[in-house]
This record gives C-alpha cells, sequence and structure tokens, in this order.
C-alpha cells in the first residue's frame, strides 16, 4: 500500500492489471509461497471498508498436515452422498431466472468442454468438483468465517475484503480461486479447524502458483458488455 495521497498513473495502471489477469484458477503448483507474503496480503487487504468499521472477516490459513486432513476428510464427505450435508448458508437462489441462468450454464460447458467432459459424464464431473476440496492442488488453502449474529451488509464487506486479497495476490505474483463450495461442508470444515459455532463459513480460496501447462487454466470466463448492465440518468 503506498502511503502517498497522490497515486502516480503507474501505479493506478498496475491496479488495472492486477484486475484483469485475476482468474479462477483451477491447477496450481505444489510451490509454496512465502508465508510473510500470504501474512502482508492479509493485512493489506484489511484496508477493505465495512459499516461502522466492524471489519466483520476472520481467515484462516491452512497448510501442511492441517491442509491434508481436511482435503481428505472434505473429499471422503463428498464422496458419500448418502450422507445428508445440510447447507448452512444459500449461497445460490432456489431458482434460477434469466440472464443468470444461460451466464450459469455457460461457465459450466466453458469449463467441461476445455476439459473434455460431455454431458451426462457423472464420474468425470464428479471429479472435476472434488478438486475443490483439493484446493485445486494448492499448498496453501484459506477459509473466511463471519459471525452468524452479523447482517446482509457485513456480507457484503466481506467481498471487498476477499477482493482485496485477490488483487494483491496477483501484485504478489501468486493466483487465487475463491471457493463457495466450501460452505457445502462447514461441519467437517468446522470440526477440522476447530471453528466456533458462532462463525460461519463464508468461502474458502486456494492461493499459490498457477500451473501454466494446465490445460483447465486456459479458461477464461466471458464478461457482458457494459451496454447490458450500465444506466445513465441525465
Amino acid at each position: 500500500m503506498y502511503a502517498d495521497k497522490h497515486i502516480s498513473y503507474s501505479e493506478s495502471e498496475n491496479v488495472t492489471q492486477a484486475v484483469n489477469t485475476r482468474r479462477s484458477i483451477r491447477a496450481f503448483t505444489n510451490e509454496l509461497p512465502s508465508m510473510d507474503v500470504i501474512a502482508k496480503i492479509i493485512e493489506t487487504a484489511t484496508r477493505a471498508p465495512s459499516g461502522t468499521n466492524i471489519q466483520p472477516w476472520k481467515v484462516y490459513v491452512i497448510t501442511g498436515g492441517a491442509r491434508d486432513k481436511l482435503c481428505a476428510a472434505a473429499c471422503e464427505a463428498f464422496d458419500n452422498p448418502s450422507e445428508k450435508h445440510e447447507i448452512e448458508v444459500s449461497y445460490y437462489p432456489e431458482k434460477w431466472i434469466e440472464p443468470f441462468l444461460s451466464r450459469r450454464r455457460k461457465i459450466g460447458w466453458d469449463l467441461y468442454g476445455l476439459l473434455g467432459i460431455k454431458k451426462g459424464d457423472r464420474d468425470k464431473t464428479h471429479l472435476q468438483h472434488k478438486r475443490n476440496y483439493l484446493f485445486f492442488d494448492a499448498p496453501v488453502g484459506l477459509m473466511f468465517t463471519i459471525h452468524r449474529d452479523l447482517a446482509t451488509g457485513s456480507w457484503l464487506d466481506y467481498g471487498m475484503f476477499l477482493q482485496n486479497i485477490m488483487l494483491l495476490s496477483r501484485e504478489a505474483g501468486l493466483h487465487t480461486c475463491p471457493q463457495a463450495a466450501w460452505s457445502d461442508y462447514h461441519k467437517v470444515v468446522k470440526a477440522q479447524l476447530q471453528i466456533d459455532s458462532s462463525e460461519v463459513i463464508v468461502c474458502g480460496m486456494a492461493i499459490g502458483y498457477a500451473d501454466e501447462d494446465a490445460l483447465v487454466n486456459e479458461l477464461v470466463s466471458h464478461r457482458e458488455d457494459v451496454s447490458e448492465f450500465i444506466c445513465y440518468r441525465r
């Protein structure tokens, strides 16, 4: 973070570059990032705004044996569909409407098409989705929680904190993948990480160095033209 309030053009350009190169990476190398760098990223990210400055975030940094145990437990739960896993917070709507349904379908078709996974191939689809619970092989996982007594505004604040982490990671030469999938197995996560019942799992995040040779990392998600959603009132 720059202390000088006067931001030069070149510094502003760095932000643009970070935004444009941020992608959800789904294959990482096993190279361990510096823990000092990750700690600095999180520290700087706390400059995100929050209503009345309550700073609703809490972060668990997961590496080594703790990561391996969490991944093993989550994968076991994911492979056992006979066991009911109650969703704690609804991330997606119960019923999809347009244009959101088409956008959701497109990213799915783009991803599975790139990987050669045909429609209806449940085994390969299952294996690809399961990679969420391996943090896509990233050696570091982040888990984010929020106190369950906080309201919608604090969740909005949390999004700005998460975005800061992802953009600061790009500045540090790292990539990320935010993962709502972890919240589906909040009981497993809380048991493995000894998280208090007062906390709600917001999401997980893989962080590390992208595997540049992985086909899946060629995926670039589509963005609608701004004319589709920008409204001027003069």
